[in-house]
């Protein structure tokens, strides 16, 4: 009797544990391809390239004129400079700040004071400034249709705030997508990025961005596209061991195996790892260090490797979310303005500087 219902009760529980993952699998098999939706202000960036029939005085003089905007935008003092003290608002621990756009330039290894060495990734940020503001009952997310309702204007707390990354050649893009820095007299900027801010933590249009807008210790979230590998195996993609190179084994040295079950389950069930495209695809890595941030040339080692992407893959940095990692004090608030004077690099405590010495030998 004791056998039968325990019999039973397995029997149940396998029942129940196969509806739960039915359930849980049937959400993933609603979702759809994500679709591309820009945003209601982004213009077509590409061009067709076409001969303009341009001397060469011609372009010689466009080359001028570029530069000399060039010089003007680096000679542009910060706005921030000018803001009127009561203007400016306190940090809290639920303020969202602007973030930066980086470039990963490679890895390096740093040393521990007590000797301990460990790779490093750096993150170079050029030419970041703030392109345009729109605050939260402005800002839509994606194109929508104007005649519908729109719940999002009611619950959407923080603003978007538009921030542009090295300068190009206005001659290499449309018109329309010219227009958008025209306004704000400045050079059109090859990448551009969206961060959620809170209200008064808004920059002014042309605020420059540095690497000092994180400090040493702080932990910082990074979104970037990773590596692209193409179609791939399941060996590759998924890890799996294979079959062995030898005793019978014939062309299914690195094949899946079984993808399917018999029975009333006799499909292939949703989310089983099969190959398929591997990379390309946007991650986030949460909670890096930064360990040392050079102003000179505003790059910032980060603690790991684990940075998505390829050397040369553009990043975006913002003040982590995880709650046992966020800022316990104020960090520069909206954001730290250029100063002339300051240190050439600032190191973590527990990093060694390699202008301090190694290793003291006493006098006898």
């Amino acid at each position: 009797m004791a056998t039968s219902n325990l019999y039973l009760l397995c029997k149940a529980m396998n029942n129940l544990r196969v509806n739960h993952i039915v359930k849980r699998t049937g959400h993933y098999t609603t979702l759809r391809k994500p679709k591309y939706r820009p945003p209601y202000w982004f213009m077509p960036k590409e061009r067709v390239v076409s001969e303009d029939m341009l001397t060469q005085e011609n372009r010689d003089f466009l080359e001028e004129v570029k530069q000399d905007k060039q010089v003007l935008q680096n000679q542009i003092e910060s706005p921030l400079a000018n803001l009127e003290i009561p203007q400016a608002t306190e940090w809290t621990p639920f303020t969202r700040r602007v973030g930066l756009i980086a470039r990963k330039i490679g890895n390096y290894p740093l040393w521990t004071k007590d000797g301990k060495k460990f790779q490093t990734t750096l993150l170079q940020v050029v030419d970041n400034h703030v392109i345009k503001y729109i605050p939260p009952e402005e800002f839509n997310p994606m194109k929508s249709d104007k005649m519908k309702k729109e719940p999002w204007k009611e619950k959407r707390t923080l603003g978007c705030l538009l921030v542009g990354s090295e300068t190009i050649d206005p001659s290499t893009v449309t018109k329309d997508y010219c227009g958008m820095f025209t306004n704000v007299g400045m050079l059109p900027k090859r990448h551009l990025c969206r961060f959620m801010v809170s209200p008064h933590a808004q920059l002014p249009t042309g605020t420059p961005l540095y690497a000092t807008h994180f400090r040493v210790g702080d932990c910082v979230d990074i979104r970037a596209k990773t590596i692209d590998r193409g179609f791939q195996g399941v060996v590759k993609r998924w890890g799996f061991k294979g079959m062995p190179a030898s005793h019978g084994v014939t062309k299914t040295h690195r094949r899946p195996g079984n993808i399917g079950a018999g029975g009333e389950k006799a499909r292939v069930w949703p989310g089983t790892k099969m190959p398929g495209h591997m990379g390309n695809s946007w991650r986030i890595i949460r909670g890096v260090k930064v360990l040392r941030v050079n102003t000179e040339h505003n790059v910032l080692w980060m603690l790991g490797v684990a940075i998505p992407g390829e050397t040369g893959a553009m990043c975006y940095l913002y003040d982590t979310v995880l709650p046992l990692k966020k800022l316990k004090t104020p960090p520069p608030f909206p954001t730290n303005m250029h100063i002339d004077g300051l240190p050439l690099e600032y190191y973590d405590e527990s990093i060694h500087s390699f202008e301090q010495p190694t290793i003291k030998f006493e006098e006898a």
